[in-house]
């Protein structure tokens, strides 16, 4: 009996000896590596910047109102509507116009004080001339009484007196009425000045447009009341000449070195997702702005918009090209991040030092070439390929190398046998095979 348990229990220990193995043996070649490759591709190679932007009119007028009052009716636009959103208008097209009862009134009063003005010039006129003949006569009278004298008994002292106070009496008239008609005068010009002022008043109740555009703000409805003071209340927003638009684009401070004026432009908006637009770099401005220590520079773009399908404060994904490589070999980045395991070496090239690569994943490299490692796969194993790299942007990077041909395969990852996971040794490889971005 004994014996009979001894050798059933040897049997389940050979059983789970052999169960366990065979699981150990399928489990080893389903983690067998599978190394995942792309082809080197030949072909130019684009360096963008993104960024996000918005659309702006070139040119935007402000229209507001230089008086107080109601609004009582809104103008006519070029196609005989009435003013209002998306209105087309010209230089001169009436857009509003405020009551002008008060400042027809002031006109009409201005008027009055400019007519009794007028006439009191007339009255000091004839003063003076009144006051310039008094004075001749009594000129005349001390004349004759210098002559004769006091000294015969022919004039006393007192008549010597009055003719010469009566004589020194008209010519302070004289000047006074001189000084009478020049305040006078002055005082026309002054109801001239405040009539002129009354008018130009009147004038402004009736608000038009300064430039040809489209109304793209409407501010104000009729009946609503406008107040003037130091500041001036806004009514109509008009963007000139929509056939041309800007788009205002926020660019990070890493990336401004490399936008200079005149590079292409390429754009999208959600309006229309499957349509680029393109346009070119016409200011970077220097007044630079930071939000939460992240500083970004106004880049503006020009562009064309003669359909006006481009409407204004969209928002715009841009690409600035900065850089272009021609009929270059370009491979993923991921082909030169990716980095094998000794044992995943092939035994004969497993003892030679292989560079790193120069190139950043999604930056650009201008200017002199740094030096870098792809790998082919050999059998088993992998083999290294030394390569100089030149121009990269967010997905591939230009290699140079006599060893390398277009369509040769370069590993970018690996997975293990049996899985559909990346198992690489660089997490932050992205999904590989992606292209370059469409050219601007």
């Amino acid at each position: 009996m004994k014996s009979t348990l001894k050798w059933l229990l040897m049997l389940v220990i050979v059983a789970a000896i052999g169960y366990f193995g065979w699981h150990w043996w399928t489990g080893q070649a389903k983690s067998h590596t599978l190394f995942k490759t792309a082809p080197v591709r030949r072909g130019t190679l684009l360096a963008t910047v993104s960024a996000t932007g918005t659309l702006e009119p070139r040119e935007v007028v402000d229209v507001g109102a230089e008086v107080s009052g109601t609004i009582i009716s809104f103008g006519k636009d070029a196609a005989g509507h009435e003013v209002d959103y998306d209105s087309p208008v010209r230089k001169g097209t009436v857009l509003a116009r405020i009551d002008p009862a008060l400042f027809a009134a002031a006109v009409a009063q201005a008027n009055a004080n400019l007519a009794q003005a007028q006439a009191n010039v007339k009255v000091a006129q004839a003063k003076l001339e009144g006051y310039q003949a008094a004075y001749v006569d009594a000129s005349a009278d001390w004349q004759r009484a210098q002559k004769i004298g006091t000294a015969n008994g022919a004039l006393s002292i007192t008549q010597y007196d009055a003719y010469q106070s009566t004589a020194d009496q008209a010519k302070a008239n004289v000047v006074n009425g001189q000084a009478s008609l020049v305040a006078a005068r002055a005082a026309v010009q002054a109801a001239e000045a405040a009539l002129a002022t009354a008018k130009i008043n009147l004038a402004y109740c009736t608000i038009t447009s300064p430039v040809n555009g489209v109304v793209i703000d409407r501010r104000v409805n009729i009946g609503q009341t406008v107040a003037s003071s130091f500041s001036t209340p806004s009514l109509f927003l008009i963007a000139e000449n929509l056939d041309r638009i800007q788009v205002w684009a926020s660019v990070n401070e890493a990336d401004i070195g490399s936008i200079k004026i005149g590079d292409p432009v390429s754009f999208t908006i959600d309006a229309y997702p499957n349509q680029t637009f393109h346009g070119t770099v016409s200011q970077v401005r220097l007044n630079a702005t930071m939000v939460q220590n992240v500083v970004t520079y106004t880049v503006v773009v020009d562009t064309a918009n003669p359909g006006g399908k481009l409407l204004p404060y969209l928002t715009a994904q841009t690409d600035f090209l900065v850089a272009q490589r021609k009929n270059v070999l370009m491979v993923p980045n991921a082909a030169l991040r990716w980095v094998p395991l000794k044992s995943q070496i092939l035994p004969a090239a497993a003892t030679t030092n292989h560079p790193t690569t120069t190139t950043k994943p999604a930056s650009i490299v201008k200017g002199a070439t740094g030096r870098g490692t792809l790998w082919v796969v050999d059998g088993a194993f992998v083999r290294p390929v030394n390569v100089e790299v030149g121009l990269a942007n967010d997905y591939d990077t230009q290699v140079i190398s006599s060893q390398i041909k277009p369509g040769m395969e370069v590993v970018v990852g690996e997975r293990q046998a049996g899985s559909a996971s990346s198992t690489g040794t660089n997490p932050f490889i992205p999904h590989p095979f992606a292209h370059n971005k469409k050219a601007p």
